[in-house]
């Protein structure tokens, strides 16, 4: 071993995560991966075995603990493509990254240009550990921490008082959106039926949950937010909790109180208005890079720069999504995307998929216009300097 190189880690459970068929090759960075990269789901119960426990310092003990998250393979295979028998080539610097994440229990703060895969990254993490449905929150300009956190509907809920609409909703403890008991034709609109009626959790307070296993948390784009936002999100990250002022000012009489999440249908009970992690999500970060974030917030993260795919990855990517049509001609449209971003900056990968559907759909024929087609679809997205 250089004398630069890392001592090797152990793997810290009793059975190893042995290198499946063609899976990165077994050295003694690759012993202790939990997500190998490759694509493929873990068989069930494997990651639950195989998760160490936390550093002391990132123990938490948020409960009861919360039923499993749904899954949403629809979106998986959008997004990623059917399951493939044929193992994705990994980057090997990219799944150091997210175990060391997944050890740590820290985020981790994905770097690239647009359209390398950084937001891809938390799809496949939740694909291959079985983490159920992404929770997604997208960042503009106007994100607050609050909109992570949760929404709560003051207005709806004062007009659901003053109209005295719902007392059967209140009688029978349904919430809003579900047909009321007797009336199949309206929807549960509780006169004072309590606040939790009008409270939803958002990604980042539904990801701080007290499930047993951490969530997948995407926090995209945080480089478009207001410049205060890195800053405020710091106690919520350090502490994995957060209050609910709303709830905290009826727990003497509510202390248990029914609210909505950000899953689909989905509910939780907050106790004493205070939300508290059992397992620290894992959140992906990403970053365009146009703008830097404080120290602080960067020391509370780990940060990985994303390259640009390369003909391996993409021809991955390509098979992933066009398995039934993968053929000489789109292997030559990987090459002649290379040549194209090798000389025209700020081609996304997504370019290359909309490329190969139009070759393979058989709505366009080769022609002499194909490259003029071409020219059209893989526009470069930076502006060109003056």
């Amino acid at each position: 071993m250089a004398a630069d190189e890392p001592p090797e880690v152990p793997y810290p459970r009793d059975a190893p995560m042995s290198a499946g068929p063609g899976d990165a090759a077994p050295d003694a960075r690759a012993a202790w991966w939990i997500y190998r990269g490759t694509g493929r789901p873990l068989p069930e119960g494997r990651f639950a075995a195989a998760l160490p426990p936390p550093p002391p310092w990132r123990a938490f003990d948020g409960g009861p603990p919360l039923s499993p998250p749904p899954a949403d393979e629809r979106d998986l295979v959008r997004r990623l493509g059917p399951v493939s028998t044929r193992p994705r080539q990994a980057d090997p610097a990219e799944v150091d990254a997210v175990n060391a994440a997944l050890f740590l229990r820290r985020p981790l703060l994905v770097t690239g240009e647009p359209g390398v895969g950084k937001s891809t990254l938390a799809y496949r993490i939740t694909r291959e550990l079985g983490l159920g449905r992404v929770l997604r929150w997208p960042i503009g300009s106007r994100s607050t921490l609050r909109d992570g956190l949760y929404e709560y509907d003051a207005i709806g809920r004062a007009q659901d008082a003053a109209t005295g609409r719902g007392t059967l909703a209140r009688q029978t403890g349904e919430l809003p959106g579900a047909p009321v008991s007797g009336d199949s034709g309206a929807a549960a609109v509780p006169a004072d039926a309590g606040v939790g009626h009008y409270l939803t959790l958002g990604p980042l307070g539904t990801a701080l949950l007290p499930y047993e296993l951490p969530r997948v948390l995407l926090v995209d784009e945080l480089d478009k937010s207001d410049i205060d936002l890195p800053n405020d999100l710091l106690d919520v990250l350090e502490e994995g909790e957060y209050g609910i002022t709303e709830l905290s000012r009826v727990s003497s009489r509510e202390p248990v109180v029914k609210v909505h999440t950000d899953d689909p249908d989905g509910t939780a009970d907050i106790v004493r208005g205070r939300v508290r992690c059992r397992a620290f999500p894992i959140v992906v970060i990403t970053s365009n890079g146009e703008r830097e974030f404080p120290p602080a917030f960067l020391r509370r993260c780990l940060r990985f720069s994303m390259g640009e795919p390369d003909e391996a990855r993409l021809a991955d990517m390509v098979a992933a999504h066009f398995a039934e049509r993968s053929d000489e001609r789109t292997r030559r449209l990987v090459r002649s995307f290379l040549e194209h971003r090798s000389s025209h900056r700020g081609l996304a990968a997504d370019q290359l998929l909309n490329a190969v559907y139009l070759a393979t759909s058989g709505a366009r024929e080769p022609d002499a216009g194909w490259e003029r087609l071409l020219d059209l679809v893989w526009q470069r997205l930076e502006v060109a300097p003056e």
